[in-house]
C-alpha cells in the first residue's frame, strides 16, 4: 500500500466544541477493517519507511500528522480499590497506642504498646514485609529502651527510627530520645544537652531539616494536655527551649511550607477538635539557627539523678536469652519531676494561625469514625475508618489543601473499606504515594484466634495507592510558592542564578533558529480561526471521532496554528512516541515540520512540558501558563495516547484539585477517554451535585450526543429533579446537619501574633460516645 505521493483533498472534522478541522486523509481502511491504532502497533512505522525513501523525504515539503487516537489496548477500568491482605508469622496481639513506622525498603516496624487485655506495656521490636505480608520479632541489642507506650518513631535518614518520649508501665511520663540502628537492630541513646523537655505521651513528632520538633501531648499525674513546641537539633543533639503553641494530644503534625501544621486530636477539654493550626517557622531566628551546643537548664539540677544516662557502647550490653532479643528489659529512663509541669512557656515566635471549620458537606466530622491523618505533597489526608457506631458506607476519604485551606472528599467510604474491619493504625511512605491501614476483622468467623484465645490485633493489613487518587507526592508535588522580587529599574543587570534544568530549557522553547536558540523541528497544531469559546478556552479532536482513517499528509492549504519551535532532540529524550518515529526514520525527520491535530493551546502546553516537566502555572512567562483547565483536560488525553504516566499523574492531580462547574463536563470527558476512572466518577458526581448549573455551561452544550447521554446516565435509576420548596427544605436540612446551626460553610479564621494568644472556640458538638483513636 504505497502513499499518494501529492497530497489529496482535505478532511473537514468538527471539533468537540464547534469549528471546522481541516486535515488530509491519507486512504481508507480495508472493508470491514476498524481504525489503526497507531500507539500499540509498529506496523506503521515500517511500512512507511520502506515505501518513502530518505531522497524523497527530504524533497518533499509535506507535513506529517501525528496519529492521535486514543489507546485502545489499554482495558477500562471498574474503578480502584484497595487490596485487604491477612499477614503471617509472629502476628502482635492487642497492641494499644504502639508506634508502627514505614521504614522503607517493604518494611514496617512495630514498636512497644501495651496490651488492651492484660494490660501489659512492651518495648517488643516487630517487623512486617510488605512482600511476604510476614510478621517477626526482631532481635535488638544495645542500650535497649525500657517499656512504653504512646511514644512516637520518626524515621531518619532512611535507616534510623528516633523513639521519644511515651509512658511506661508505673504510668510515668518520659522524656527520653533511643535512636534504632535500622541495620544493625542496635539501640543507643546519644546525650543530648539543653533543656529537656517535659515528659509526655501521645504528642505529635516531625522531621524537618535536621531537626525533630515535639508538639503537644499529655503528661503529669492529672493528665495535663500539654500546649508547647520544641525542637531537637540532630547534628549537635541539643534541645531548644519550649514554647506556647496549641495544647492537643493524639493528634497529627506536619511541616510544609515553612510552616508547622497541627490538626485533629483531642483538646485540653477532651473534646475532639477539627480546628487546623500553624506556626509560620519563616524568618524566626529561634527556628533557623540551631540552639546553643551546651546550654543548661537550671532547673534540671534539681533533676539530675534522672536525667539521662551516659550511654554506653552497644557492645558491652549483656545479651539476654539465647535469641539475643532481651523482652521487656528496662534501663533508666527521663522523668522530670511533677513541680516542674506546671510552668508556662512564652509564646512562639512567629505568627500563630487558626481556622477552625464549622461544618459542611466536605468537611469531614471529628465527632464519628475513627480517624487517621496524613500528610502528602501540602495536603492533609482524613482517613475516617469505621468504627461501632459507623459503617463503611458512611467512611470516606477527604484531602484539605493547606494551600487553598479547602477541603474535598475524594472517596465514599464504601469505595476503600471492605466491611467486617477495624483499622487501628496508619503508615505512609517518605515519598507521600502509599498509605498502609493495619487492623482485624470484627467478624467472629474471620478472626483467628491466639494462644490464650484473643483476637489478633494487626491481623490484616490494606495497601492504598494515593497516586490513584492523583496524588504525585512529596518528591514530584509542586514546592510552595516563593514570591519573586523583581529587580529595580535603576539597578543595574546582574546574572539570574539558574533555577534548574527545566527553567533554564524553557527559555529557549518556541524561540525562533535566528535567535540563537538552536531550534530545529517545527510543530504545528490545530488553526485558532475556528469559534473556541472563551470559556472553555480549547477543544479536543480525534481521528477515532471522525469517522475517516488515519490521516498521514496535512494537505498544503490546511490552515493551522502559528509555527512552535523546537528542538529534535529533547522531543526524542522525552516523548517515547516521537523517540520511536526517530528510529523508524519518519518522513517528519526529513521535513522537520509535523502536525498535532490538537489545539494549539494543548499542543503548546504539551511541548512545553517536555521542556520543564511541569503544568502548573507557576512561570514567570505569562506567554507558556497552562493556565486553562481545560487545556489541562486535553493534556490528560495526550498522556493516555501518548503513554506518558508522569503527565497523567500531574493532569489527574490537578484536575481533581481545581475541580468547578465551568470544566466539570470537560474533566469529565476527558476522564473517560483516558480511562481515567476515578477522576471520571469523581467529575460525574460533581455534573450530578450541581446539575442545574452544568447543563448551561457550553462545555455541556457541546458535548457529543452520545456523551450527553452517557452523563445523564449517571443519574441513579431512582433520582429526580427537585425544586422550589421541597428543595429548600432539602437544603435547610443538610446545612442543619452539618453547621449545628451556623451556615454550611462558615469558618473562622484567626490570625495570632508572636506576642499575643488567643485560643479559638471549641466544638459545640457533645462528647457523649466519644471514641477515641
Amino acid at each position: 500500500m504505497a502513499h499518494p505521493s501529492t497530497p489529496g483533498a482535505p478532511v473537514a472534522t468538527s471539533s468537540l466544541f464547534g469549528g471546522p478541522v481541516h486535515q488530509h486523509h491519507q486512504h481508507q481502511q480495508a472493508a470491514g477493517g476498524g481504525h489503526h491504532n497507531s500507539i500499540t502497533s509498529q506496523t506503521s512505522f515500517a511500512s512507511m519507511s520502506s515505501t518513502l525513501t530518505p531522497a524523497s523525504a527530504a524533497s518533499s515539503t509535506n507535513t506529517y500528522i501525528m496519529p492521535n487516537s486514543p489507546v485502545k489496548s489499554r482495558s477500562a477500568t471498574d474503578g480502584y480499590r484497595p487490596k485487604v491482605t491477612r499477614t503471617l508469622g509472629q502476628r502482635p496481639a492487642c497492641l494499644v497506642n504502639a508506634s508502627v513506622t514505614y521504614c522503607g525498603n517493604n518494611q514496617i516496624y512495630a514498636f512497644g504498646g501495651f496490651d488492651q487485655y492484660t494490660d501489659e506495656v512492651y518495648n517488643h521490636v516487630l517487623r512486617l514485609d510488605l512482600v511476604s505480608h510476614q510478621w517477626n520479632l526482631v532481635d535488638n541489642y544495645g542500650d535497649i529502651p525500657g517499656v512504653r507506650m504512646g511514644h512516637t518513631a520518626t524515621l531518619y535518614k532512611g535507616d534510623k527510627l528516633l523513639v521519644f518520649g511515651g509512658e511506661n508501665e508505673h504510668r510515668t511520663y518520659l522524656s527520653d530520645l533511643i535512636v534504632f540502628d535500622l541495620k544493625t537492630a542496635h539501640w543507643t541513646q546519644p546525650q543530648v544537652t539543653g533543656p529537656i523537655p517535659k515528659g509526655r505521651a501521645r504528642h505529635a513528632a516531625v522531621l524537618h531539616e535536621d531537626k525533630l520538633f515535639i508538639v503537644g501531648g499529655i503528661t503529669g499525674h492529672d493528665n495535663y494536655v500539654l500546649d508547647d513546641i520544641c525542637y531537637l537539633d540532630l547534628k549537635t543533639f541539643t534541645w531548644s527551649r519550649a514554647w506556647r503553641f496549641v495544647g492537643r494530644f493524639d493528634h497529627s503534625a506536619y511541616i510544609w511550607g515553612e510552616k508547622v501544621w497541627v490538626y485533629g486530636g483531642l483538646s485540653e477539654d477532651m473534646d475532639k477538635v477539627s480546628d487546623l493550626w500553624w506556626l509560620d517557622l519563616k524568618g524566626s531566628p529561634a527556628f533557623d539557627s540551631p540552639p546553643p551546643v551546651g546550654s543548661l537548664d537550671r532547673s534540671a539540677l534539681a533533676r539530675s539523678a534522672s536525667s539521662p544516662r551516659q550511654p554506653h557502647p552497644a557492645a558491652q550490653s549483656p545479651v539476654i536469652g539465647t535469641s539475643g532479643y532481651a523482652a521487656n528489659s528496662r534501663t533508666a529512663q527521663v522523668n522530670p519531676p511533677s513541680f516542674h509541669l506546671k510552668t508556662y512557656a512564652p509564646p512562639a515566635p512567629g505568627a500563630i494561625s487558626a481556622l477552625k471549620f464549622v461544618g459542611g458537606p466536605t468537611v469531614p466530622s471529628q465527632m464519628q469514625g475513627i480517624h487517621f491523618h496524613v500528610y502528602s505533597s501540602g495536603t492533609l489526608l482524613d482517613f475516617v475508618t469505621p468504627a461501632a457506631t459507623i459503617t463503611s458506607k458512611e467512611c470516606s476519604l477527604s484531602a484539605l489543601d493547606l494551600g487553598a485551606l479547602r477541603w474535598q472528599k475524594l472517596a465514599e467510604g464504601r469505595e476503600i473499606f471492605k466491611s467486617g474491619y477495624r483499622w487501628h493504625y496508619c503508615t505512609m511512605n517518605e515519598d507521600g504515594t502509599k498509605a498502609w491501614l493495619l487492623g482485624c476483622p470484627t467478624d467472629a468467623g474471620a478472626i483467628d484466634m491466639g494462644a490464650n484465645g484473643l483476637e489478633e490485633y494487626l491481623s490484616d493489613i490494606m495497601e492504598i495507592d494515593l497516586r490513584r487518587y492523583g496524588f504525585m507526592g512529596d518528591n514530584l508535588g509542586a514546592e510552595s510558592r516563593v514570591d519573586s522580587v523583581r529587580p529595580s529599574s535603576r539597578a543595574r543587570h546582574r546574572e539570574v542564578p539558574s533555577k534548574g534544568l527545566g527553567a533554564d530549557l524553557a527559555k529557549l522553547f518556541n524561540q525562533s533558529p535566528e535567535t540563537g536558540s538552536g531550534t530545529d523541528f517545527i510543530v504545528t497544531a490545530l488553526s485558532r480561526d475556528y469559534d473556541e469559546d472563551e470559556i472553555m478556552g480549547s477543544a479536543l479532536v480525534h481521528a477515532a471521532e471522525s469517522g475517516e482513517g488515519d490521516q498521514t499528509w496535512l494537505a498544503p492549504d490546511a490552515p493551522t496554528s502559528p509555527p512552535i519551535h523546537v528542538h529534535k532532540l529533547i522531543l526524542q529524550a522525552r516523548w517515547p512516541h516521537f523517540a520511536r518515529l526517530w528510529s523508524s526514520q519518519m518522513a517528519e525527520f526529513h521535513t522537520k515540520k509535523m502536525h498535532i491535530p490538537e489545539p494549539y493551546s494543548v499542543v503548546k502546553a504539551f511541548l512545553y512540558y517536555l521542556y520543564t516537566d511541569r503544568i502548573d502555572p507557576n512561570s514567570e512567562d505569562d506567554d507558556n501558563l497552562t493556565a486553562d483547565l481545560s487545556d489541562v483536560a486535553g493534556l490528560l488525553v495526550m498522556s493516555n495516547i501518548y503513554n506518558i504516566p508522569h503527565l497523567r499523574l500531574l493532569c489527574v492531580n490537578r484536575l481533581s484539585k481545581e475541580l468547578d462547574v465551568d470544566h466539570a463536563c470537560i474533566t469529565w470527558y476527558c476522564a473517560g477517554l483516558a480511562n481515567e476512572e476515578w477522576l471520571r466518577k469523581r467529575a460525574a458526581n460533581f455534573c450530578m451535585t450541581h446539575w442545574g448549573r452544568i447543563v448551561r455551561t457550553a462545555g455541556f452544550q457541546r458535548l457529543p450526543r452520545s456523551a450527553l447521554v452517557e452523563l445523564s446516565q449517571e443519574i441513579d435509576m431512582e433520582g429526580r429533579v427537585v425544586g422550589g420548596e421541597e428543595l429548600d427544605m432539602i437544603v435547610g436540612g443538610i446545612e442543619g446537619r452539618f453547621s449545628d446551626g451556623s451556615s454550611a460553610n462558615s469558618r473562622r479564621k484567626e490570625s495570632i501574633s508572636s506576642t499575643q494568644t488567643h485560643m479559638i472556640e471549641s466544638d459545640n458538638d457533645d462528647d457523649e460516645g466519644m471514641e477515641m483513636s
